[in-house]
Parts: structure tokens; sequence; C-alpha cells
């Protein structure tokens, strides 16, 4: 009689597949990859707080964002934003430098700052407390726009970016604990790029729908014009835009192009060959008809004139899927420039006429900041504004 073999538990085929797979490897000359050594350079990056300017704009955006809105407590007025803002400051000088704020009780979060930068921005709230003129306005309605009041408005923006997220996240508590006599939480939004290494320190973000976003960014010498103003200050528009994951995944990556007018892959116009190639918005194809279409992304938001570009400082957010499996993905669209009636509010009046893309994106929260001028050491940000 035949004696059956003895049943094989799933434990013993996969130990034996691995061991097989271990044999094969060797066989074949292959040898485990050596482990390199950690680049501890990334956590002991230091971002200078102090200057004219603010740190955390025209700097290679961090991996990693917290942008943290604030209301004001009634009461607050300008004498308690003043001291407010000494308090903060202070923590951010400390925090951007590897050291800890005062009365940080986890010191040792402290000591990588990873090239951590601290932004302020003011909203017409601030200014309304502080009884001053503001120098920014909530930006118009937008037909596109489905804005959540947990995702707007704001009177003041803290943005803290870091290459770590434990970096980003001791910061985040830190200015909380010190804002809170002054001011309570309205909305975080938590934001991510392309981690360290991944990619060299001037590549083009990629957002969460594979879009290269910000090709068309001011570089160089056209950013000071577009940024900032002659005393330091500029401005930010936060805009959280939802990308409708589900309904894009279902378009080939040719709709996908002429939505946005770029190669998927590349980045390059859609008349062009590479992700620099400047757009030839007269070109047509062998049907005669435009390579770049009118209602393209890249179309409806072309801007001429140097001085009128936005800098695009973007970040992905992706957040915990519904029971069905739909994601929360999009865009924390960050935009600095000199002024947002002149620079901004005429590229989105064109996006949400025409903008074919906004049938794959929504807004969901909007909101605008006047950013200060930067301060040198012993003073704070918003002395210009506040004394």
């Amino acid at each position: 009689m035949t004696i059956p073999p003895p049943p094989v538990s799933r434990r013993r085929l996969l130990t034996a597949g691995a061991v097989t797979g271990l044999g094969v490897a060797a066989g074949a000359g292959v040898r485990p990859a050596a482990a390199s050594a950690a680049d501890t350079s990334i956590g002991t990056a230091v971002v200078a707080f102090h200057g004219p300017r603010q740190s955390g704009v025209a700097e290679d955006p961090p991996a990693h964002a917290s942008f943290l809105a604030f209301t004001l407590q009634a009461g607050t007025d300008r004498s308690a934003l003043g001291r407010m803002m000494r308090l903060l400051t202070d923590d951010a000088s400390r925090l951007t430098r590897g050291e800890p704020a005062l009365g940080d009780t986890d010191a040792t979060l402290a000591v990588l700052p990873a090239r951590l930068t601290v932004t302020f921005g003011f909203g017409p709230g601030l200014y309304r407390a502080a009884r001053l003129p503001a120098p920014i306005a909530d930006l118009p309605a937008f037909p596109i726009d489905r804005l959540q009041d947990r995702w707007s408005g704001g009177d003041l923006l803290v943005q803290i970016c870091a290459d770590d997220p434990l970096t980003v996240a001791h910061a985040q508590r830190m200015i909380i604990k010190d804002a809170r006599p002054f001011a309570a939480v309205r909305w975080v939004q938590i934001g991510f790029r392309r981690s360290p290494g991944v990619h060299a320190p001037e590549h083009t973000q990629r957002n969460v729908m594979g879009q290269l976003d910000g090709t068309a960014n001011p570089r160089g010498a056209e950013i000071d014009p577009a940024v900032w103003n002659p005393d330091g200050s500029s401005t930010l528009v936060v805009r959280r835009i939802r990308a409708e994951m589900e309904a894009w995944d279902k378009l080939s990556v040719s709709d996908k192009e002429n939505a946005s007018g770029r190669r998927m892959d590349s980045g390059a116009p859609l008349s062009g060959a590479a992700e620099h190639d400047r757009p030839d918005f007269a070109a047509v194809d062998e049907f005669g008809l435009p390579k770049m279409p009118d209602f393209s992304h890249v179309t409806r938001a072309r801007v001429e004139d140097p001085r009128l570009k936005i800098l695009r400082r973007p970040y992905n957010y992706d957040g915990v899927p519904d029971a069905r499996g739909v994601p929360d993905s999009g865009l924390i669209f960050a935009a600095y420039q000199r002024d947002i009636a002149e620079q901004y509010v005429p590229i989105q009046r064109r996006l949400a006429e025409k903008d074919l893309l906004n049938e794959w994106i929504t807004p969901i929260g909007s909101a605008v900041f006047a950013v200060p001028p930067g301060c040198a050491e012993g003073g704070w940000i918003g002395e210009q504004v506040l004394t």
C-alpha cells in the first residue's frame, strides 16, 4: 500500500519557496544589496529664520508641511497680537535652528530641524482686530467653488515645513500651545511631496493625479518682482482642491493630456518635446486643430508678463478613503505673489470660466493671507504692522 505524503502546510510551502528562491539567487551570483550609510545631513540641515523676508517661500519646498490656521479669541487687540507674535517668533527662531522652544517638555524632538521653516501669514480678521487697514481681501466667489467652512478662512496662518514629519508635528505642537491664550485652531491641513533624495532639488512637483505641477513657476531673477514687495512682504492664497480620482482614473492618457495641456510622462506642452519648452499656442496639428486646446489648463493659466506670474508651492494630501474605498485625495494649493487681486484673481477667473480640468477637481477650501516681512535677530514677525 502506498503511503500518501504528509500534507504540506502553508508555512512549509512559503518557507520552502523562500529557501529555493535564495538558492537560485545564490547560484546566479546575486548578492543582497548592502545597506547604504544614512545621510544624516538631511536631519541637521538648517534654513535661516531671520532676514528681510520670511523663509518658507522661495526656497525649494521640503517634503512635509502643515498649514495651520487660527481664529483669534474675542478681545484680542493689537497689544495682545504683539505679545503673541513675539512669543511665536521666538518659538520659530529656536526650532528652525534645532533648539527647543522655551518650556519645551520634549526637547529631544527639536534637535533635528531637517530644513524646518515657519512662515506666518495675517488674515483679514487679524487686521480688523488690530484696527488696521488690510492689504488683502477675501477672494471673490468662483462658480466652480464648493467651499467648506472647515477648510476656509483664518485670522492667522502658520505654514510649517520640513523634510521630516516628526519635526513638523513637534513644531506644530509648540506653536499651538503658545498661541492658545490668544487664538483657537480653525483648521490644519497636512501635505507631502517627494522625500529628500528621490529627485534633484529643482525637480517639479508631481501631484496625486500624476501631473507635474509648477512647471511655469517664476525662476531665478523672475521670482523677486513676482513674489516680493519692496518692503519684503508678500501674499498667500491657500486653496484645498479635491481630486475626483475615481472619475480621473477612467480617462485615457490622451484625454488627461488634452485636459491639462501637457504630456503626463514628461510634462512637455502638447506643442513641444520637453517640460520647459515654451508652449506654442498658435501651433496646429495635421488636422488644423490647435495643439494647445483653448480649454486646457495650461492655456487658461498662461501668463505672459513675468511680473504677473504666481509662485506655486503645492503639497499633496491623501486622507482616509470612505467605506466604499473612494479616495480623499487632492492638493493643498499654496500660491505666493506680490498682489492677489492683480496676479492670482485674473488667473483663477480664467480657470473657472473654461478649464476642462474642472471636471475632475473641486475647490473645497479657500483662504488669503498677507505675509509680513521677515525680522532681524531680536525682532519679531509683524513688528512693522503691529507697532
